[in-house]
């Protein structure tokens, strides 16, 4: 095959989608879907992009195949990569994909169940154990911190030539789901803190899996962890009785009350920063006088991480269509924060809100001259929203958007409307 290469990075005899699928580039796969590339393409050896992007463990650009059209049924010379195969490997993003509703039809009952077992043996011996069974190599283990999919990560181990990632609790949790096998809340918070982190995959689906269960016997057990001495034991409770209520979607919304009541008085004992933050993120959730009380007491925190929290949940709903008196002088403090975060949340949070208060907006006004761009970039974008003519120069000076930070189009543009607006356009 000749390696001339094109502006595509594709060989001169194989087409650009291809090429892009085995190598895993989302950026050039989702370009070269926008621009009408059939999703179902098939390289010289007949072996869909689809597969080839599995091969290649590049969930995100097979969801993306999927999403535009590919047939997971499919498949060239070789068939299609076994679901055992991406289950030894340990990524949920990748199992979730060959899961995904379109292609489940391929798999027995017999088959999930056996990869459950799969998944439960790899999560209750370990990946380095397992990694050192399977390959026979001695030395260290290599261990780096990926991202799996959009909002969870995992650890990836190494050894002796062969990389697992460490999933396979999260994998079992969905296989189990899809089999309709009800694991208890002991066993599911077990699988999550296991790996201790709220960014792991593993913390993220037992968590959600209760949350979505919205029964009193989930509840219960999740709100008697509020007394644990152990803070991770406690964080996990919190964020499954957070969730509860914010994936409540009926129209009783019957764990409003029940939230909030934990929630305001968990804030005034609770001593752990993590623990602390899930519970002020919750009383975010909850707009209204009782939320706001309960928040106002934590905007001058020592941690950053609390201050964010306090600024991105006071919110104009405590007191519509304004902001009470004592939000509003939080919220100008929070917005000269000696931190940037902390700056951007409270502005942001002043930027969608209705007050017309003139001391907001001039503090959103100094902040055009904050040091960090994305602060300024949500200045202009509260005083473009507030119709305020200071946004204009604010949004020249900072020039077109960056492509880096996918948000300030959308901050930036606010400016260009509020400007169409003054002028009739």
């Amino acid at each position: 095959m000749s390696t001339g290469a094109d502006t595509s990075g594709a060989a001169d005899d194989e087409l650009p989608l291809v090429a892009a699928a085995r190598d895993g580039d989302t950026g050039l796969v989702e370009r070269l879907l926008l621009e009408g590339s059939d999703a179902d393409v098939c390289d010289a050896r007949g072996t869909p992009a689809f597969w080839l992007a599995v091969g290649a463990r590049a969930a995100t650009v097979a969801q993306m195949l999927l999403d535009h059209g590919a047939d997971p049924g499919r498949c060239g010379p070789d068939g299609p990569l076994p679901l055992r195969a991406a289950v030894d490997w340990g990524s949920p993003a990748l199992v979730e994909v060959l899961l995904d509703h379109r292609a489940r039809g391929r798999y027995r009952a017999q088959e999930l169940l056996e990869m459950r077992d799969l998944a439960r043996h790899w999560h209750e011996t370990g990946v380095e154990a397992e990694l050192r069974r399977r390959t026979g190599a001695e030395g260290s283990v290599g261990r780096t911190r990926v991202q799996d999919d959009e909002f969870y990560s995992v650890h990836e181990f190494s050894l002796g030539g062969m990389a697992v990632r460490d999933g396979h609790a999260a994998i079992l949790t969905r296989l189990e789901e899809i089999l309709r096998i009800r694991a208890g809340f002991e066993e599911l918070m077990g699988r999550a803190l296991a790996h201790p982190d709220q960014d792991h995959t593993a913390w993220g689906s037992a968590a959600i899996l209760l949350a979505h269960r919205r029964d009193e016997e989930t509840w219960t057990a999740a709100a008697a962890l509020r007394a644990h001495p152990d803070p991770a034991r406690r964080l996990f409770g919190a964020e499954v009785l957070r969730l509860t209520h914010l994936f409540d979607d009926g129209d009783e919304d019957a764990f409003a009350g029940p939230a909030l009541d934990i929630f305001t008085g968990w804030s005034a004992e609770e001593a752990d920063l993590a623990v602390l933050t899930e519970v002020l993120v919750a009383l975010g959730e909850h707009p209204g006088p009782r939320a706001e009380a309960a928040l106002l007491p934590h905007a001058g925190h020592p941690d950053a991480r609390v201050r964010r929290a306090v600024a991105q949940g006071l919110s104009a709903g405590s007191s519509p269509p304004v902001f009470s008196g004592a939000a509003r002088a939080a919220l100008r403090e929070l917005m000269a924060d000696k931190e940037a975060v902390v700056r951007e949340y409270a502005c942001l949070t002043v930027a969608e809100a209705r007050d017309r208060d003139p001391a907001l907006a001039d503090a959103l006004a100094a902040l055009l001259d904050d040091a960090d761009r994305r602060v300024q970039a949500v200045a202009v974008y509260g005083l473009a929203l507030h119709d305020d003519e200071r946004c204009v120069a604010g949004a020249r000076r900072l020039g077109p958007p960056h492509p880096e930070h996918p948000d300030e189009e959308r901050y930036l543009g606010a400016a260009w409307r509020y400007e169409w607006r003054r002028d009739g356009r």
